[in-house]
Parts: structure tokens; sequence; C-alpha cells
């Protein structure tokens, strides 16, 4: 299960993701679409652990991982890039 509440990320004035919340299930399947600049990319990112939210949590199978270190997600994620 994936957890996402009242996540932000900006990069200076440009506000990439503002204030989602997601909640994912376990065995659910779910499609991210959106135009170019949309925040998808950086929706994942987040989830990887790639950088820290501005504002909001994550949490992973009851964890709250949004402080965790990338490397330490890496055991419970995996990602594949088209």
């Amino acid at each position: 299960m994936i957890k996402i509440d009242n996540l932000t990320k900006r990069y200076g004035k440009t506000v990439a993701v503002d204030n989602l919340c997601l909640h994912i299930r376990k065995n659910e399947c779910v499609a991210l679409l959106g135009l170019n600049g949309a925040g998808k990319s950086t929706l994942l990112n987040a989830i990887a652990g790639v950088w820290k939210p501005d504002y909001g949590s994550i949490e992973i199978d009851g964890v709250d991982v949004t402080n965790m270190p990338e490397y330490q997600r890496a055991q419970s994620l995996r990602r594949v890039f088209q």
C-alpha cells in the first residue's frame, strides 16, 4: 500500500505537485496520466525517495518513508522507466 497525504514539491517558484493526496491499496493498479510538466515524474521520484517533499508525507506498507533515503526504499520498491 502507498499512502500519500498533502504532498507538495516546488522547484523555486514553480509548484510541481500541490497538496496531493493519493491512497493506493495492495494489488491495485494505477496509471498516471497528464501533460508534460503535470508532475507525474515528480510524484514518482518522491515515492522512490529521489527527493524529499516540501510538505506532506509518504507511507509504504504502513511505514512512514518521507525522510527515508532512496537506497533504503529500494528494498520495497521497483521502478521501470519507459
